[in-house]
């Protein structure tokens, strides 16, 4: 039943397709460019990932989960569904930014010799699995406060949730700095060099679980 969920939302999104591979193109030419190449791998990641939770909008002016609760499924493979939508979208975001990327900088670069963009592979990378961690962080919290509030009350829940823990991480890094703390930058670079990628995609395990069981403890116990 999971598959047919998600086939479901999928041919919902297949609507985007035309004006998804234009945008993706359109902002992956402008952002290189610009020579800031590692940024878009984010920015392609982000619209990608952004775009699996269009999905919610589709079900709540459909009031499609009333009839698929009357079929043989429950509200955790639902819950499931959305999940691995979510998940796949970022998975797929990443990898497309960072072809894109390097597709587009190569054709550029054979377009303008006289002036090649160099591509830092290992930073690029970074890059994108950072970009992926962010649009982690959005989708864990957006998707419990859609359960929650419903699509467009869940999407401003979210950014209050965002703005707090952002103006949170500024306010430790101000008291920081005001404590005059001896920080050595070397040691905490060559530290994320060397497990950045496994820290930041292990918090994206946890922050999935975490999520998930969030939402269907909201979901298990609401009326549809």
């Amino acid at each position: 039943m999971i598959k047919g969920l998600i086939k479901k939302d999928l041919y919902n999104l297949s609507s985007y397709k035309s004006s998804l591979i234009i945008m993706i193109l359109f902002c992956g030419i402008a952002i290189i460019g610009t020579k800031a190449i590692n940024y878009a791998s984010i920015i392609i990641c982000t619209i990608v990932g952004m775009i699996s939770l269009s999905t919610f909008s589709y079900d709540e002016i459909a009031k499609s989960n009333k009839y698929i609760l009357t079929l043989p499924t429950d509200r955790k493979e639902i819950i499931k569904a959305k999940y691995i939508l979510a998940i796949g979208a970022t998975i797929l975001g990443g990898i497309l930014g960072l072809l894109i990327t390097i597709i587009v900088v190569n054709v550029m670069n054979y377009l303008r010799p006289e002036d090649i963009i160099n591509i830092d592979y290992e930073g690029l990378i970074v890059s994108t699995i950072g970009g992926m961690w962010g649009i982690s962080l959005i989708q864990s919290i957006q998707i419990p406060s859609i359960y929650k509030w419903g699509a467009e009350k869940g999407r401003i829940q979210m950014f209050i949730l965002l703005f707090i823990l952002v103006a949170v991480v500024i306010g430790i890094g101000f008291l920081i700095m005001k404590a005059n703390f001896n920080i050595d930058i070397k040691a905490i670079n060559s530290f994320m060099n060397k497990f950045g990628i496994m820290i930041l995609v292990a918090l994206m395990i946890i922050m999935y679980y975490i999520s998930y069981n969030i939402s269907y403890k909201i979901y298990k116990n609401k009326e549809e």
